[in-house]
């Protein structure tokens, strides 16, 4: 059979740490998840993926594994023969993290079947745990949204399943739907959907855990006046009062304006000042006057 190298599908090193493994796997999957990439084969990566990711992210598992990689027992022409006497301290199971077909005869070969090498003994199995990346925009974190998922199942059919994501969700965060993964087998329990948040980019706001920063642009003459602006927030427009001679790199904080939740973030206003792109010659005299009137020299921490 085919020798499966696990640490190459994943794209990692043999002495991975497990968050590099997991962070590895939640790139390729999204890079080739069935409802995204336009790949050719797209949808066989994905399944030997999970299965790499089945094997990899389970010490016991992955120990097994390495111990017959650094054997050699990967024949000539990338095939595979397990030593004689061989077996698995894994019986039949159903735990794995992907939807979208069985696993490979490799795999089954080194953890499907029974205790001591003999033929698989039929028994409920819980369904496999299913993983989807879902991507998000700030306003559906801040507001909840709804959306609507194909998920692949393991005889490579697909249902439509809503699901509601919750106010206040946070990049890289980990929703866990019971017994919405995949159908059990002989009777068994189905397994869990684990939804995975991307937040996406904003063209304005960044994300900082449950708190927004907006980096707000003022004009020179705005900085000393103490002029009211009004501040984008995820929740619409407020107004916000620039204290008198306000410095650019300023940081001002609306309360409670960030993500939701139990104890809400907060939102934060950088100053940053920025000048027009052209001046009339009316506008030069003017700055000129200033400079002369004020006498201000902004290099006097040079000399």
């Amino acid at each position: 059979m085919e020798f499966k190298d696990y640490y190459k599908i994943m794209e990692v090193a043999e002495n991975a740490s497990n968050d590099e493994i997991k962070k590895s796997y939640r790139k390729l999957a999204r890079k080739y998840h069935p409802d995204v990439s336009k790949e050719v084969g797209a949808e066989d990566k994905f399944k030997e993926l999970g299965e790499a990711y089945e094997v990899l992210k389970d010490p016991q598992k992955r120990g097994e594994y390495d111990a017959l990689r650094k054997a050699g027992y990967s024949a000539g022409g990338g095939q595979f023969r397990p030593p004689p006497g061989w077996e698995s301290s894994f019986g039949v199971h159903g735990s794995g993290d992907m939807g979208g077909g069985d696993f490979s005869e490799f795999f089954e070969t080194l953890f499907g079947q029974a205790r001591g090498g003999g033929p698989r003994r039929p028994r409920s199995t819980r369904g496999r745990d299913q993983r989807y990346h879902v991507d998000v925009t700030l306003e559906e974190s801040y507001a909840g949204a709804t959306r609507s998922l194909r998920l692949t199942q393991p005889d490579g059919s697909t249902r439509t399943l809503s699901v509601k994501i919750p106010k206040g969700v946070q990049d890289g965060q980990q929703i866990r739907l019971r017994g919405q993964g995949a159908p059990g087998q002989g009777g068994g329990p189905p397994g869990d959907l684990f939804l995975e948040i991307t937040l996406t980019h904003h063209r304005y706001f960044k994300v900082d855990g449950k708190n927004i920063v907006l980096e707000l642009p003022v004009a020179p003459w705005e900085l000393n006046t103490g002029v009211s602006v009004n501040i984008p927030t995820l929740g619409g427009k407020v107004s916000m009062k620039l204290p008198a001679n306000a410095r650019s790199g300023q940081k001002m904080r609306l309360t409670g304006k960030g993500l939701p939740g139990a104890v809400p973030g907060d939102q934060y206003v950088v100053i940053k000042v920025v000048m027009p792109s052209e001046l009339t010659p009316r506008a030069r005299e003017l700055l000129s006057e200033l400079a002369k009137e004020t006498g201000f020299d902004p290099r006097a921490d040079l000399k």
